[in-house]
């Protein structure tokens, strides 16, 4: 079979027509990363947005900028991890899982966003989920009270 220029023309705008369907067939939210350049865990945490449909932008940041971004946006002290993303409005601090991530996107609270603080073993991009320890994520209130939005039990 040999190749024309007018099928190689036709395969090339049936291919043109389809790469803007791909990318809208995932249906991610926009999502930005406040992170440390040299961090891999917050790497990690990223690459599992993205594999999951998110489009993800990043920032550099450091130390107390990052620490004050965080306060400035309705993130407690207490609330803090690594991390800090913005979607749709919401803080995304930390560790936190896609499906939450999904859940708070879908029920729109009267929220700052969702937590996990610290760095818990096993959490999305700390390690392996079936070694996970116990942890909990956290929906802060505008108020800055906090109260429990999932809890995942250690594996």
């Amino acid at each position: 079979m040999t190749l024309t220029r007018r099928a190689m023309m036709a395969a090339t705008a049936s291919f043109a027509a389809f790469v803007p369907l791909a990318g809208s067939a995932q249906g991610g939210p926009a999502i930005h990363v406040l992170k440390d350049p040299n961090c891999g865990c917050c790497t990690a945490w990223i690459e599992i947005l993205k594999e999951n449909g998110f489009t993800v932008t990043t920032e550099r940041s450091f130390g107390t900028l990052l620490i004050q971004h965080k306060l400035e946006n309705g993130i407690t002290q207490n609330m803090t991890s690594c991390h800090t993303g913005e979607v749709e409005g919401y803080m995304i601090e930390g560790h936190v899982p896609v499906a939450d991530i999904r859940k708070l996107l879908a029920e729109r609270p009267d929220a700052v966003g969702l937590a996990v603080p610290g760095m818990p073993y096993g959490s999305p991009g700390m390690g392996p989920e079936d070694e996970r320890e116990a942890y909990d994520v956290f929906l802060i209130r505008k108020d800055g009270s906090t109260e429990v939005f999932t809890s995942y039990e250690a594996a």
